[in-house]
Formats: structure tokens, sequence, C-alpha cells
């Protein structure tokens, strides 16, 4: 769901809206998106990909943070913010950590999609991923059992490393020993 374009927000404007409203929401541009309740295959995957997470870095430098957790994309090159609750973030500049959000950009975001947000996890925010430089980004699609990694290069453009279906494992080329068997995952 989109609050109408007519009623763009300021940053200011959005964080009151959530204290006054039910959901998790995320901000975009000026604009507020409700993110759907999860299925029970997103809950799995979900789960079983945080406590891999978890496990893998307990003792080390990164963090991961699951949803509901706000991050507020923020750069010096480029100008304002957004806020969006992926799924699952690994956060290793822990500088931009706070008690409510995280400001800053993670190292590594997965999104797993859902039926009503398909394109505002594969298209949308792909591109505001990498236009803020996070370094991975994981898609994660239970509706057809794919894994796609993209990868940011050099040049600043996500270049896709990986993509399964059904079969085969996924490797994180930014944290180290992170990997995804397809099967195990979409069971």
């Amino acid at each position: 769901m989109t609050i109408s374009n007519e009623n763009r927000m300021t940053l200011e404007e959005y964080y009151e809206f959530r204290e006054s409203n039910d959901g998790l929401w995320e901000y975009i541009d000026g604009m507020v998106y409700m993110s759907p309740s999860p299925s029970t295959k997103h809950q799995r995957i979900f789960m079983r990909l945080s406590s891999q997470l978890f496990h893998l870095l307990d003792g080390r430098s990164c963090e991961v943070f699951s949803a509901p957790f706000d991050i507020e994309l923020k750069t010096d090159k480029i100008e304002g913010a957004l806020v969006v609750i992926p799924d699952i973030s690994v956060i290793c500049d822990k500088s931009g950590l706070g008690e409510q959000r995280y400001i800053g950009v993670p190292t590594l975001i997965i999104e797993i999609v859902s039926p009503s947000n398909q394109s505002h996890d594969l298209v949308v925010k792909l591109n505001l991923y990498m236009q803020y430089c996070v370094k991975e980004y994981w898609i994660v699609n239970p509706l057809l059992n794919i894994i796609q990694v993209y990868l940011l290069n050099e040049d600043g453009h996500y270049v896709q490393t990986t993509v399964l279906k059904e079969t085969g494992i996924a490797y994180s080329s930014v944290i180290d020993g992170f990997a995804v068997e397809a099967e195990s995952c979409f069971e």
C-alpha cells in the first residue's frame, strides 16, 4: 500500500506519521509504503537465514539485524535520507547504530519477496540499494524458489553474481563464511 502521491512527506513528518499508525511503513522519495505481513514460508526462510547469520557473526565485528528494524539509508554522496525495513541487514560500520534505528549503509541486505511486493524488492529496492552503495544485495524469492545475489562493483553498479533456482549454493562475497544452500532454504 502506498500513501497518495499528493501526500508526500518530509522525513520528520514520516516519523510523526509512524507514531500514530500501526504497521511497518517505509519512506522512499517522500512516499510512504506499507510492508505486507509475511507468509509462513517467508517466515521460515527468514528464521533460517537470520539464525545462520547470527551464529556466524557472533563475536565478530559485524552484526545482523532482522525486521522490523529501521534502516535510514544515508550517505554523504546523496542529499536526504529514506527509511527501509529490510528483512535482514548486516551492519559492519556500527557508528550509525542507535536504539531505534541504524543511520548509514549496511554491508549486506537480504529481502525475501512477498507476492504483493515483488516489484518493490526486485526493482525499487535494487536500485535504491545500488544508489546508496550497499555492497551486497540478496533477493530470496519463495514464490519461484530463486536466490539472486548482487555485488556492487568498483563503478558503483550491481553485478549479478548468483542466480539459483531450487538447487545449488549461494556464497557471499562480503561476509566470509556465509553460504546458503537453496534446497534447505526453501524446504
